[in-house]
């Protein structure tokens, strides 16, 4: 996988955290979302799995787009 491909994978992404409905969810699905990502490109899969479950769980306060509580 590219990175141009992997960059094309971010809309999706936020697209996909507008359907979660709570913290928890969009933090399992922002580990799975980093761990696949930073392996593509080459890096440790651990540490996109935290930094990707770190911000899915903080989206809702960091206030980025399509990312609420219901």
């Amino acid at each position: 996988m590219t990175v141009k491909f992997s960059l094309l994978l971010i809309p999706l992404a936020f697209a996909l955290a507008g359907c979660l409905e709570n913290n928890t969810q969009r933090a399992a699905a922002g580990a799975v979302g980093g761990a696949v990502l930073s392996g593509a490109v080459g890096a440790s899969p651990v540490t996109g799995a935290v930094i990707g479950a770190g911000v899915g769980y903080f989206c809702n306060d960091l206030n980025l787009p399509g990312c609420t509580n219901r």
